[in-house]
């Protein structure tokens, strides 16, 4: 039976260790964006022994590029990016505190290896849904990045985010034990 869990980041290692394939999550609090361009840009910073325009420990990062505010909005709609365009740089993030991450699909085998060796965890949110997320979000900021427009790395506050766990931190992945289990039927 899935379970209902409630977070709050920053995320310790105690947070993610409790968290299971399936569990649904609601998060509230603080969060950061953040894409490929983005992400690129972080990477570079780190090969460079600089440092990130936001303390990444304990943080969750939401892989998205949100549609510009209409009037009397925060944020437009803020749907899911696919993952797999952040695998090349998750691994690096996630050994420097990063605990949560947030979009849509499959991760990589060196993503789930990374999650499991530094205790980090992947969440699903519905494609689709964009408009309804943009709803939880409450204020946003840009914190860096400015000039990549919807990729500009900001700062959520989000109430009751809805996401479901993928990936935990023992390397179990939802995707995969979802299909061997229809398999089977």
């Amino acid at each position: 039976m899935n379970r209902s869990i409630r977070l709050k980041p920053p995320l310790s290692d105690e947070d993610v260790e409790k968290l299971k394939i399936g569990d649904r999550v609601v998060i509230s609090g603080i969060i950061y964006t953040g894409r490929d361009a983005a992400h690129k840009r972080l990477l570079d910073l780190l090969k460079g022994g600089k440092d990130l325009p936001f303390d990444i420990k304990g943080q969750i990062i939401y892989y998205v590029g949100p549609t510009p505010a209409k009037p009397g909005q925060v944020l437009g709609s803020a749907g899911p990016t696919t993952s797999y365009r952040m695998d090349a740089y998750s691994p690096s993030l996630i050994e420097r505190g990063l605990k949560g991450m947030i979009g849509k699909g499959m991760r990589s085998d060196t993503v789930k290896e990374a999650m499991k060796k530094y205790k980090a965890v992947y969440f699903a949110a519905t494609g689709g849904a964009g408009a309804l997320l943009a709803k939880r979000v409450k204020k946003a900021e840009v914190v860096a990045y400015e000039d990549l427009g919807p990729e500009a790395i900001r700062r959520l506050e989000v109430d009751d985010l809805p996401v479901i766990v993928v990936n935990d931190v023992r390397g179990n992945d939802l995707y995969i034990e979802g299909e061997k289990k229809y398999r089977k039927g």
